[in-house]
């Protein structure tokens, strides 16, 4: 299966970022990073890294969430993160290659800023911009809402914002701009079609007054778990990030989505499925085992487990769990903010009945996987997930940075580049072809 999976769904990889200070939840230990968030070589280094190692893209999480309570912050660096799309437009002017996806809400924005800010991005870039489509789980009391939008509503809106967005992209021909100075002809009006859309939600004119992007269009990303959440991942996302932590399950996930594809005429070719994995790794069993005892050491275990509690709505606080003893969760109350991860967590808990402990050893504080061992072990394990049809590559949720960077770029690349996994270089300096996947026009199927 693995030469006809090649041939037709490349293995991609990703890498993970918040924008903030640190990029791993162990921050205490002495070689992290701590001051991201207001140095941007770190980022810049970060990145370049990547680069090198052949990272198909970076992926810039964000969230606009209120903070009630400033004193939860106490032992976290959660509160200064970069603007998605400040970073990113400093990063496509010190990279060549690797694509810059960033974060951004249909339901705190409108589309034409979203479809501004994409296409400026893809031009700084030469074609490198990925917009992440999320309907946000939460933060409307920042947006001057009393209270946060329902979740089916997000959703009908986010699949209404999309199309505008892309219909922005396409109202102005990249031909229309003649430049002549002789004739004194700037522009073909030919070429410029006003959008003029009135929607449920949205009435927009246009055209975009942004230079078009390179690519047509700009790469869109999505990561809906949730029935909702699928449905909006298989009409539109093309780069598909999931927190599966079973290849079962993420098989199951993969070929619901792809089902729900064919009736909007897409298919494997038009996406990319990047669940997020955590590696700790090192060039010996027993020394990847002590590098990740290490790092539970400096992990703040209680502050780890409220955040899993809270980020997956589990009504209660597993950090008050005893350590050491199996988690009963009992009626837990559908959340209208993160349904997927909530849905994710609360099955595993109910599978394995694991203690407070074993969650520690199992995810990060964001509820993706941990997978600790050699170099060979962490590829056997991804190629295992891609091979047999659970994913198309993987999201890299790094530990530490810059130590955790540089041990997966120095001993985990080569490996997944001696098994013909990875690409050595990249082929083209636009992201939708290193990703090899169609625009979904007429004439690119």
């Amino acid at each position: 299966m693995s030469a006809g999976r090649r041939q037709t769904v490349p293995f991609a990889l990703g890498a993970y970022f918040t924008g903030s200070a640190t990029n791993g939840d162990a921050w205490r230990a002495p070689e992290e990073d701590i001051d991201a968030d207001v140095e941007f070589e770190r980022y810049r280094s970060y990145v370049a890294s990547l680069e090198r190692a052949g990272f198909h893209a970076i992926f810039l999480y964000d969230n606009v969430l209120p903070i009630a309570d400033p004193t939860t912050l106490v032992r976290t660096p959660a509160l200064a993160r970069w603007d998605t799309f400040t970073l990113l437009a400093a990063l496509a002017v010190t990279t060549t290659h690797i694509g810059l996806i960033g974060t951004a809400s249909t339901t705190f924005n409108e589309p034409y800023n979203i479809a501004r800010k994409v296409a400026s991005l893809d031009r700084l870039s030469r074609g490198r911009a990925g917009w992440n489509v999320v309907t946000a789980t939460g933060g409307g009391e920042n947006f001057n809402l009393a209270a946060h939008m329902d979740h089916g509503a997000r959703y009908e809106r986010a699949h209404e914002f999309v199309d505008v967005v892309k219909g922005l992209w396409d109202s102005v021909d990249p031909l229309a701009f003649i430049r002549d100075k002789s004739s004194g002809v700037w522009l073909d009006p030919g070429k410029v079609h006003p959008l003029n859309h009135v929607g449920r939600f949205y009435q927009v004119a246009g055209p975009l007054n942004a230079p078009p992007p390179v690519q047509r269009p700009p790469v869109l990303a999505q990561a809906g778990a949730s029935g909702p959440g699928k449905d909006l991942a298989a009409r539109i996302g093309e780069v598909i990030y999931t927190a599966a932590c079973d290849p079962d399950e993420a098989r199951a996930y993969r070929l619901d989505v792809l089902d729900r594809a064919g009736r909007h005429g897409r298919d494997e070719r038009h996406m990319r499925f990047l669940p997020g994995l955590a590696p700790i790794v090192a060039s010996t069993e027993s020394e990847a085992r002590a590098k990740f005892e290490r790092y539970l050491s400096y992990l703040d275990h209680d502050e780890t487990l409220q955040a899993i509690s809270s980020y997956s709505s589990l009504s209660q606080d597993l950090s008050l769990w005893p350590r050491h003893t199996p988690i009963t969760l009992g009626a837990v109350a559908e959340t209208n903010s993160h349904k997927s991860r909530q849905s994710l967590i609360v099955d595993w808990i109910e599978r394995y009945r694991p203690t407070p402990d074993d969650i520690l050893r199992t995810f990060t504080r964001g509820g993706h996987r941990l997978v600790v061992g050699t170099p060979s072990a962490i590829v056997d394990d991804m190629q295992g997930w891609y091979e047999s049809g659970a994913c198309d590559g993987f999201n890299i949720m790094f530990t530490s940075s810059p130590v955790g960077i540089d041990d997966f770029t120095r001993l985990v690349v080569p490996e997944l580049r001696r098994r013909g996994l990875l690409q050595d270089g990249y082929g083209s300096r636009i992201l939708r072809e290193n990703l090899r996947i169609p625009s979904g026009r007429a004439n690119d199927r």
